[in-house]
């Protein structure tokens, strides 16, 4: 049953409007003073509450603040009630977080009257609060979905290139070393045509998860780059330091032992890398550094693949 605060100095009043809060199948629950009423507010959490303006100690204006302070992300509708037929009562009464404002004697079918249209407000707002909480989730989703590439579960393409902007522009800022890593599973193509499209993406599933593993500290940031290749961005990270988890990458997908009958490097799948390591007077810009780490990964392949090699 739906709790209504009644908060009056008068006993006789407080009889009263108990008595109309019943007849309409509602709980009201009684406060002689604001100091009671604000601890009944907090103890009861009523649905809605009458409120005397004039009350000896705290009034209903301050009152009515302490409340709405109390639980700012709550909306609990407050109606006051006064014998003033002052224009200025009524403003200060919603400056102070009121809804509505009664003038006594109030009739029991004005009360129920307000009492009705207040709860149908408060129930649209919940409504209102339940569809926008729905939508902030969604949107949320499609945020995440956006940065993220379909097939390996880790970032995509997209949410590396923003990424990298920040980074590189941090590592500027506080000349801190930033490494980068690119990789390649090796000889993709012959694996496609040697086992078909459905063993490749389960195969790139494999291999993104165990790149993904190399992120060690929060900051580190790995994403399918495009097709078969992989970026590790390793921040304040020096080269030997992304060498040492590129490294870790390779074992852990050599230890997968992917069979791969048609690569002319190895018997199962392996991996190519290159690394560089952002150094201020060569790279001016994020694509100066992924330029210098796209040619140490072409050199690794050049090299015999399965390896690593630092730019």
């Amino acid at each position: 049953m739906p709790k209504i605060l009644i908060v009056d100095d008068s006993a006789t009043i407080r009889a009263s409007l108990a008595s109309a809060v019943r007849e309409m199948k509602l709980e009201p629950i009684l406060a002689e003073d604001g100091a009671k009423g604000i601890e009944l507010f907090l103890a009861e959490r009523p649905s809605l509450i009458l409120l005397d303006v004039r009350m000896p100690g705290i009034d209903g204006y301050e009152t009515a603040r302490r409340i709405r302070a109390a639980a700012p992300d709550e909306w609990t509708p407050i109606i006051f009630l006064s014998a003033s037929v002052d224009d200025q009562d009524l403003e200060r009464a919603i400056e102070c977080g009121g809804d509505d404002y009664l003038v006594k004697p109030v009739s029991k079918v004005v009360l129920s009257a307000k009492i009705r249209a207040m709860q149908r407000l408060d129930k649209m707002r919940g409504r209102l609060v339940e569809v926008s909480t729905a939508l902030g989730a969604a949107n949320q989703r499609l945020e995440t979905l956006a940065h993220q590439d379909s097939l390996t579960g880790i970032a995509n393409r997209r949410a590396f290139d923003y990424l990298m902007e920040r980074q590189f522009a941090q590592a500027i800022r506080r000349s801190e070393p930033l490494s980068l890593v690119l990789c390649d599973v090796d000889h993709f193509k012959a694996y496609n045509d040697r086992y078909g499209h459905p063993a490749g993406d389960e195969c790139l599933r494999q291999v993104g998860a165990a790149v993904a593993r190399g992120c060690r500290r929060a900051t580190d940031f790995a994403a399918r780059y495009g097709g078969e290749e992989f970026a590790l961005l390793l921040p304040d990270t020096p080269t030997p330091g992304a060498l040492e988890v590129m490294e870790k990458v390779r074992g852990d997908i050599a230890s997968l032992a992917i069979p791969h009958d048609a690569s002319a490097t190895a018997a199962i799948v392996t991996m190519s890398a290159g690394i560089a390591t952002f150094a201020a007077d060569r790279d001016k810009a994020p694509a100066d550094l992924i330029s210098r780490t796209d040619q140490a990964l072409y050199r690794a392949k050049e090299l015999g693949r399965n390896r690593c090699v630092c730019a």
